[in-house]
């Protein structure tokens, strides 16, 4: 791995990303507008947007951020772009942490407008540190930047990415604690959702909404943290140099 390849890539996606208007909307006011929405669905009940609420700023920037990214991949995958960058002197995991990191800068802006929206024009009540609130948007959306550009070297074009939504994303939002609390699904679904990742975002999001202290915040932002190496891991031994 080279930091200047990668730095190099880093830069390349954000210039491309400043220019792409729609996208940054897409990146940077969607997850806002879709809390807002929600909030306004359930004005007369606020309780239950105190409840959800925590869960859906994890649940938009994963959600969000996989899509953009395998989409944006398998752009550069059917325009040839990628090809050509693999003829350079540029490792897979380059070209990987490359993207993660331009679209980490992105998350984190995206996480302190969310966060800021949240808290501060929809009045959502939590008691633990906003600064850590942007800290577990980040790495959920890192996450999910990690598993689109893993699930991309699956698919031959964007509609095949958009396909692996409900595959890889829904079922994570179903049995996150958003619908129900882990606690009370059927055992064997508790179990499954032990393992999926978005689990431990919405546990650390709703244990900022009803505490102060951080140590099991940090925890989860851990094992988060950890499974998007391994995204990322898996992405780079899977990844195509060459299109077919």
């Amino acid at each position: 791995m080279n930091p200047r390849v990668t730095l190099a890539i880093t830069t390349r996606v954000l210039t491309q990303l400043r220019r792409d208007h729609r996208t940054l909307a897409m990146l940077l006011v969607l997850p806002c507008l879709l809390q807002a929405l929600l909030w306004w669905v359930f004005l007369d009940t606020p309780l239950v947007f105190d409840r959800i609420g925590p869960a859906l700023l994890a649940i938009f920037p994963f959600f969000v951020m996989f899509l953009v990214t395998s989409v944006t991949t398998l752009r550069e995958r059917s325009s040839g772009t990628l090809e050509r960058l693999f003829t350079m002197p540029m490792g897979r995991l380059d070209f990987l942490l490359g993207y993660a990191l331009a679209f980490g800068a992105v998350a984190a802006v995206q996480a302190s407008l969310a966060a800021g929206v949240a808290i501060g024009l929809l009045d959502l009540d939590i008691r633990g540190a906003a600064g850590l609130l942007v800290v577990v948007g980040v790495a959920d959306a890192i996450l999910g930047t990690a598993l689109g550009l893993f699930v991309s070297a699956f698919a031959r074009t964007e509609f095949q990415a958009v396909q692996f939504l409900p595959a890889i994303v829904v079922p994570q939002i179903l049995l996150c604690g958003l619908l129900l609390p882990r606690d009370r699904l059927p055992r064997a679904l508790e179990i499954v959702a032990d393992l999926l990742p978005l689990s431990y975002a919405v546990d650390a999001m709703e244990q900022l909404a009803t505490s102060t202290r951080s140590g099991e915040v940090w925890r989860d932002v851990a094992i988060v943290a950890g499974f998007a190496v391994a995204a990322l891991a898996l992405g780079a031994a899977t990844l195509r140099r060459r299109t077919d």
